[in-house]
């Protein structure tokens, strides 16, 4: 029969619950779930995108990120009000500076946006651009568990704000080394 820890189903979330960090079961739809859940989708579509860059600053730049959204989801798994069985890292920041300095790095080889831009034009880019959905999802739903008086340190918030806005330079960025036209949004009036 093999060890039972080496299995990864445990038959517990059969009635639609689910474990928090600190051992408290909630229902899989509750909204702290939903938020690290996205968190969790969002960790896994940087992956693709970092498998898909080329640019090595870039891909490093995104393990980086994969790794703070790790500590979100940790911190987002737990509720406040009790004590987690494992420390969970922080999220400082530092982590949003690094985010402002890169969009900043980014920016001055961009030229000036002078109209909004559809998503596309290569895979990678658009990849990118998928992600930072995801991450305006994932905000969403932290927001909406600060609004239903979830605890939620606002640090998450802002550092998921920012990502969305360094994932929209990054694609731009990077259809710029990848030499593709970025495609203006032209609206039929």
């Amino acid at each position: 029969m093999g060890n039972r820890l080496s299995r990864i189903y445990t038959r517990t979330g059969d009635d639609g619950t689910t474990g928090l960090g600190d051992g408290a079961r909630v229902r899989k739809d509750h909204i702290r779930v939903e938020a690290y859940g996205t968190v969790d989708e969002l960790n896994s579509y940087t992956g693709l995108c970092r498998d898909l860059l080329s640019d090595q600053h870039s891909h490093s730049i995104l393990r980086e990120i994969q790794d703070r959204l790790f500590t979100i989801g940790s911190s987002l798994a737990c509720d406040p009000q009790k004590e987690p069985k494992m420390k969970i890292p922080d999220l400082k920041e530092e982590d949003i500076v690094l985010l402002e300095k890169e969009m900043d790095r980014m920016n001055e080889i961009l030229a000036p946006m002078k109209s909004f831009i559809l998503p596309g034009g290569h895979p990678t880019v658009s990849h990118l651009h998928v992600a930072r959905c995801i991450c305006r999802r994932a905000e969403r739903c932290c927001v909406r568990l600060e609004l239903e008086k979830e605890e939620i340190e606002s640090i998450v918030i802002k550092y998921l704000n920012r990502l969305s806005d360094y994932l929209f330079i990054l694609a731009r960025h990077t259809a710029h080394l990848l030499q593709v036209n970025e495609i203006p949004w032209k609206p039929r009036l």
